[in-house]
């Protein structure tokens, strides 16, 4: 899939909307349409990356930082007693976007292990 036909980089570009929860100039988080928990956000590199491999071998240590710093924020915002930080790499691992996201989940006891 390339950039253009991307559900999450459309969202970046805003050209389709989205529940903004934050935004900085390389990272976008928004409201999950299908949560799974009360607080359900993912978050985005601005710039297009498949998955976590494909980021990490690309993005600069910044780049990677502020993702992780914006997820962070969200989750804390969301729920200064805990919260979860998911990311999923392939089929296999469930993932169906294929725009790299970190799914930010708060808001109840979360079980383990997860799936």
């Amino acid at each position: 899939m390339n950039e253009s036909d991307c559900i999450f980089c459309k969202i970046v570009r805003k050209e389709i909307p989205a529940r903004e929860v934050a935004r900085e100039a390389d990272a976008v988080a928004f409201s999950d349409l299908n949560p799974k928990a009360p607080t359900h956000v993912l978050v985005i590199p601005a710039r297009h990356a498949a998955n976590l491999g494909d980021f990490a071998s690309q993005a600069s240590p910044h780049e990677l930082g502020n993702l992780l710093a914006l997820a962070a924020k969200v989750g804390r915002e969301a729920s200064p007693s805990g919260y979860r930080v998911v990311i999923n790499e392939g089929l296999d691992a469930g993932q169906s976007v294929f725009h790299l996201h970190l799914h930010v989940l708060a808001g109840r006891a979360l079980a383990w292990p997860p799936g």
